[in-house]
């Protein structure tokens, strides 16, 4: 019998009265665009990342571009980012005119390589055709990227830093969350992540008071802020007066009555993860060419769990003819794709990122995948000959 590769319904089964009740309320009181929920999800993530402010959105996509806006992302502006993470990290850049400039990953962790960023602006400056104004470093299969190191190079280059926590909302490096360094963090609620949503949603999530009301008015069109209207004498509904060009994302009520739901029981999943990830890495270290290393430090929400494998497509088939699902996470580097080619670097400085792209696979991994069926994948796993 196949096996789930994400098994939501399990979870929806253990919390299953909790979210119709939710949903149901929501229906019964017909406030379905920014109703109350909206405003309590904002207030519970931000707690939950000992952060200041979140702001929610229509999804993870828009979380990216809505920060590139506010800080006027314009053309001939440069945006590092890794190569290795959802094209969503680096289509947003375009949008706005401004030029992805892709970095190098470590690989141990997936996750942007100081190293390689620092040589990327350096080149960047040197060039003098571009200026650097944002890195986006991407918190990749649920664990965070090198913070400290980053935002010192940030710092030194004066540069803005958004963690793309899509797939690593609620992990932390000693103990602080990614927005404890970056100037916002940025996150997905699609059913798939391990906080999501029944729907599309994202959210960002900043100490900077500033920056999240202005973010709050780009994501419906531009509205007057409380601080516009004090100046403004403006004293209608603010969505009728547009004083920026904004768009339109916001996060549905019921979807946030969905997630409120779903974060009383996130720290527990979370922990759950972690079994599941330790019990693969008992079993598979040295068994196949690389099971996942996570930075000193860090914990993991554990979005995916990767190994790598000198035959991955065989192993590959060898699990789809065994039941068990499997994920390529990524098999096209970001700088390969069609819509990105005008912006590859030169060949030779994404050697990591290309290497993994060739050997990468993801297991089966949720808060309840039981031992039994742990147990079976692994040894489907050990037991490939190709």
């Amino acid at each position: 019998m196949s096996l789930p590769f994400i098994d939501l319904q399990a979870q929806r089964k253990r919390i299953e009265a909790e979210i119709n009740q939710a949903v149901l309320g929501v229906i019964e009181s017909g406030r379905f665009v920014l109703g109350p929920e909206v405003a309590e999800i904002e207030k519970q993530l931000a707690a939950f990342c000992d952060a200041s402010h979140a702001v929610s959105c229509a999804n993870g996509t828009d979380a990216l571009a809505l920060p590139l806006m506010a800080w006027g992302l314009k053309p001939g502006d440069a945006v590092f980012c890794p190569s290795f993470t959802f094209v969503a990290t680096a289509q947003v850049v375009p949008w706005l005119g401004a030029t992805p400039v892709f970095v190098d990953i470590d690989a141990a962790t997936y996750n942007m390589d100081p190293a390689s960023l620092r040589a990327e602006i350096e080149t960047v400056v040197a060039a003098g055709k571009l200026t650097p104004k944002v890195v986006i470093a991407v918190d990749l299969f649920g664990q965070p990227a090198n913070y400290p190191e980053i935002k010192a190079i940030c710092d030194e280059f004066g540069l803005k830093l958004i963690a793309d926590t899509a797939q690593g909302f609620g992990c932390t490096l000693n103990g602080k969350h990614p927005s404890d360094w970056a100037d916002i963090a940025t996150t997905s609620f699609f059913p798939a992540k391990p906080l999501g949503c029944y729907g599309d949603g994202g959210a960002v999530v900043t100490n900077d008071a500033k920056l999240a009301e202005l973010i709050e008015s780009l994501r419906v069109y531009g509205k007057v802020t409380p601080t516009d209207a004090a100046t403004r004498n403006f004293h209608h509904d603010p969505k009728y007066l547009s004083l920026r060009v904004g768009m339109n994302s916001r996060l549905d009520t019921i979807q946030a009555a969905i997630l409120l739901e779903k974060l009383k029981i996130f720290a527990d999943e979370i922990d759950r993860r972690q079994v599941v990830a330790n019990r693969y890495a008992a079993a598979l270290r040295g068994k196949v060419k690389g099971v996942p290393e996570v930075i000193e430090g860090g914990r993991s929400v554990w979005a995916q769990y990767v190994i790598e494998h000198d035959n991955r497509d065989g192993l590959q088939a060898h699990l789809t003819a065994n039941g068990i699902p499997s994920m390529v996470y990524y098999p096209v580097p970001i700088h390969q794709q069609d819509f990105a080619l005008r912006f590859a670097p030169p060949e030779g400085h994404l050697k990591v990122t290309e290497a993994a792209s060739q050997h990468v696979l993801a297991l089966p991994m949720h808060p309840y995948l039981g031992e039994a069926d742990q147990d079976r994948i692994i040894d489907t796993v050990l037991g490939f000959n190709g």
